[in-house]
């Protein structure tokens, strides 16, 4: 039979390697699969299947330099996921069978205990007594962090399961950016992290939750997760029904050909390994020298990128020769190399045709080469769809006048001594923004006090992000931009002790802020409502980051990073206060579904962003943070194509979370047993995020903020006598005295 599409020309960077351990891990799979009955008998595989699907192989390509029996557990642990992904299709997909899969999964989590010496129950499956077995003898030698840590993503792997059962029960395609998220969890990927980790270096604990190493997780199961939709497209799509295959989303949403769909699959693939050299060159050695990392940590985390890097290229290798996937007509690996290239046991397998492939050179070239302040035109705003009314709070008067007047006390719309970089506001433009008309949107139903509170966060949150990319971004100065960062962060104490002495009104402001919103909350939510502010702020940082290196973002770590300068998940925080004590465990709020709830409809209000910003944003700014010019770049198209896109994706983004709030909720609620007062305070929080999505639009409509005429005010502008020498870098040299003192320089 023709395959659906031929196999595009893939990016592989680095020469696969094959662990020599290859046959012992081979002989002790298939006897520990036969020990465990997940051969002959079980339904599932034959001895025949687990030869040709040939794990060890696998194993040996994706961890070249382990030794034997490091490898035959890793091939174990291999062998028993993907036993339980055919066992949970032919016992649970087929059969439609969701209360049995439930009842299933939830099992399976007590046999991952954090001590061991708490033991385990009677496995009643050799999918659980092959968990155990495998848990038993790999701990040991782990931290209670890494234990953790794997722990969680072997949960999702299994758990998320139900979402894979979930949409072919409803026969549902999901849209990119809800397949990207949902196929970490249940692809395995992030779970193949963990036993790099096992195999090559732990990394250490004060680190592993670091951007950087989560940016190199993410690139990474990405990637392999393409890769197998393309492999598997044949198998998955055709043969099993499947609909979670990014060939098969992209086909859906684009509205184009199998064999363009696998293209585009391919160049996000590409992308995101290029997102993955980026993170590994550039932020790597920031990140050791931030957190003054030792040698042998830092040795840690290279062997563990180095692994990861090695699992990238085995994992392709495997592909093309395993019986598992659509391979027949795939380009065979055909060593070109240079004189001046290694050579020896290990590097046959380098293909320069794999590094230098036409599309990949093109996608890296287009990245850092986009020339900025491009005429671009008025924004073109499509009508967007909004299911969800608005309403307004009748305290919008007020909070207009409080929050100017804050702004004004702050020091907000007066340039700071010592600071030209915020010369950036005056009050009229501040009265034309109304911040105070955005939040009476957001939270129509707060009191006049939390409605002007809301405007103030508002108002200072837009004032640093219009701040840093014209003190920092345009003089390129991230030093400057991590040094006023340390200081706003040092303002937000959870203990209540003594703030520092504000110097900026950047400083002033969120000094004043933390202590009037935080004052009445229990120390827990603190912590919480804390970690979205500091989000927000090493945001920030990052987009300046971009700026030095002149690169446009990956589309994906764009779309996820877009959330947080946005400030999404601070002002639906805000939206949260005052649930407490209303029976919803805080575990209800960090469920995959409400993360999808809330990813769906900040994504949603993003796009919204950036379609009305483009022109005031490309053509002003000279900025390269905006999704339609991420997607102009990734595709290489002009403005009306990518607008297209984005309005497409901000559309599905909208729906997602109407599917979410009709078939998703309800199953959540009933998983947890929430009781009637539980589940009114969820409704209410899902009302709160659709008038959060409505205010959104309905500000963007009305502000003078993105409009051409707007834009084209002389008042108030950044005068070019600033633009000298030290531009930028008076936030690093202030003291912690009074407002405009310095210290020497």
């Amino acid at each position: 039979m023709t395959q659906p599409f031929q196999l595009p020309d893939f990016y592989v960077p680095y020469p696969a390697r094959l662990n020599p351990h290859l046959e012992e891990a081979r002989t002790h799979t298939k006897q520990w699969a036969r020990d465990f009955a997940m051969l002959e008998g079980s339904g599932v595989w034959e001895e025949s299947d687990l030869d040709s699907h040939d794990y060890a192989l696998l194993c040996s390509y994706t961890h070249p330099d382990c030794d034997a029996e490091a490898l035959s557990l890793v091939t174990d642990w291999y062998v028993w996921v993907f036993f339980f992904d055919d066992h949970f299709l032919e016992t649970f997909k087929r059969s439609q069978d969701r209360d049995g899969a439930k009842a299933y999964l939830d099992r399976l989590a007590a046999f991952m205990p954090m001590d061991l010496a708490d033991g385990f129950p009677e496995p009643t499956n050799p999918v659980e007594a092959g968990l155990a077995d495998l848990w038993r003898r790999t701990v040991p030698s782990m931290s209670a962090d890494w234990r953790e840590r794997f722990s969680l993503s072997t949960k999702n792997l299994l758990d998320e399961s139900m979402w894979e059962l979930a949409n072919i029960d409803i026969g549902r395609v999901a849209n990119p950016l809800e397949y990207i998220e949902m196929r970490r969890k249940v692809g395995g990927a992030p779970w193949s992290a963990g036993l790099v980790e096992y195999v090559a270096g732990e990394v250490p604990a004060r680190v592993a939750h670091a951007r950087p190493l989560g940016v190199l997780r993410d690139a990474f199961s990405d990637a392999v997760h393409i890769r197998n939709d393309l492999f598997s497209y044949e198998r998955e799509v055709t043969d099993e029904g499947e609909l979670s295959n990014a060939v098969l989303v992209l086909e859906t949403f684009l509205g184009c050909t199998t064999q363009e769909a696998a293209e585009v699959s391919n160049d996000l693939l590409t992308s995101r390994l290029q997102q993955f050299e980026q993170t590994a060159l550039c932020e790597l050695p920031k990140l050791f020298a931030d957190f003054a990392l030792e040698p042998a940590e830092i040795a840690a985390v290279l062997a563990y990128t180095k692994g990861l890097q090695d699992w990238q290229s085995g994992g392709h290798e495997w592909h093309m020769v395993s019986s598992r996937y659509m391979n027949k007509e795939a380009r065979a690996t055909a060593p070109l190399t240079l004189p001046f290239l290694p050579s020896g046991p290990g590097t046959s397998a380098l293909d320069l045709r794999s590094v230098f492939t036409r599309r990949s050179l093109e996608l890296r070239r287009r990245s850092f080469t986009h020339v900025p302040f491009e005429r671009t035109g008025p924004s073109v705003i499509p009508e967007i769809y909004m299911p969800h009314p608005l309403r307004l709070s009748p305290h919008l008067a007020h909070a207009r006048e409080e929050s100017v007047a804050w702004a004004r006390r702050t020091g907000l719309l007066e340039p700071q001594p010592g600071d030209p970089g915020s010369a950036i506001w005056t009050e009229e433009k501040l009265r034309g923004y109304d911040f105070a008309l955005c939040s009476a949107g957001l939270d129509p139903d707060a009191t006049p006090a939390e409605l002007a509170l809301n405007a103030c966060w508002l108002t200072w949150g837009t004032y640093g992000d219009d701040y840093y990319p014209v003190a920092f971004s345009r003089t390129k100065d991230l030093a400057a931009a991590k040094a006023a960062t340390a200081r706003l962060v040092a303002l937000l104490p959870v203990d209540h002790a003594e703030q520092p002495q504000p110097v900026t009104a950047m400083e002033r402001g969120l000094a004043d802020l933390w202590v009037r919103t935080s004052a009445a909350m229990p120390a827990e939510q603190r912590t919480e409502f804390r970690a979205t502010v500091v989000e927000m702020l090493e945001s920030w940082l990052w987009e300046v980051d971009n700026a030095v290196h002149h690169r446009i973002p990956d589309p994906v770590d764009y779309a996820e990073m877009r959330r947080r300068t946005f400030g999404s998940h601070l002002t639906m925080y805000l939206c949260r206060i005052g649930h407490e004590g209303r029976g919803v465990p805080e575990e209800i709020y960090a469920s995959g579904t409400i993360r999808s709830l809330e990813n769906a409809v900040a994504d949603a209000a993003c796009l919204i962003n950036d379609i009305y910003s483009y022109q005031k944003e490309v053509e002003f700014e000279g900025e390269v943070h905006n999704h339609i010019l991420v997607t102009r770049n990734f595709f290489d198209i002009g403005y009306p194509e990518a607008l297209h896109i984005c309005h497409s994706l901000m559309t599905r983004r909208t729906e997602e979370f109407e599917h979410i709030v009709a078939t998703q909720l309800p199953l959540l609620y009933a998983d947890w047993k929430l009781d009637a007062e539980a589940r009114a305070s969820l409704d209410t929080y899902v009302q709160e995020l659709r008038d959060w999505h409505a205010g959104v639009l309905n500000w963007h409509a009305k502000c003078r903020r993105y409009r051409p005429e707007d834009l084209r005010r002389s008042d108030g502008g950044l005068a070019a006598a600033v633009l000298g020498p030290g531009f930028g870098m008076a936030a690093a040299r202030l003291s912690p005295g009074r407002p405009g003192r310095q210290e020497a320089s």
